[in-house]
């Protein structure tokens, strides 16, 4: 998708979730309101600043690595949808899904952020990734995410 046709939203957006790849949590408070609500269905909402910080650097100081790989993006005024697969990285551990997003975005910054993944793949996934954690693990070669493409 080129920068010509995306919303300001839609680029705010992505340029949240591109910080979470870097696992800048600095850069991606940037990109998000002090009334912020979170919420990673079906567990409680997080709301306020603070409280969202808070949940994101802990998600960031046990990765060691992230990947949003956006398959659709659609905007209608101020909502942002995502259709993603991610790829949650903790030392050898692997863990990719299927994640559909809500972001909400006024003035310029994100103001809701609800998560809905399929909990079977993630299921599916988390074991997958701890046998290739251990299959790796004997290989004793840590993870290195992949160049970007051309």
């Amino acid at each position: 998708m080129t920068a010509e046709t995306m919303t300001s939203n839609q680029t705010i957006v992505t340029e949240f979730l591109a910080a979470f790849e870097d696992l800048d949590v600095d850069r991606a408070l940037t990109y998000v309101s002090r009334d912020i609500e979170y919420q990673n269905v079906p567990f409680p909402v997080v709301r306020g600043f603070d409280k969202f910080e808070k949940r994101m650097r802990g998600f960031t100081s046990k990765g060691t690595g992230y990947e949003a790989e956006i398959i659709n993006i659609a905007a209608n005024g101020p909502i942002v949808l995502t259709e993603r697969i991610d790829v949650t990285i903790r030392k050898n551990w692997r863990a990719r899904f299927w994640v559909c997003s809500t972001f909400e975005v006024r003035d310029g910054k994100i103001i809701l952020w609800r998560e809905h993944y399929d909990w079977v793949s993630v299921l599916a996934s988390s074991v997958k990734g701890l046998f290739g954690a251990a299959v790796s693990g004997l290989r004793s070669q840590p993870y290195q995410k992949p160049k970007a493409k051309s």
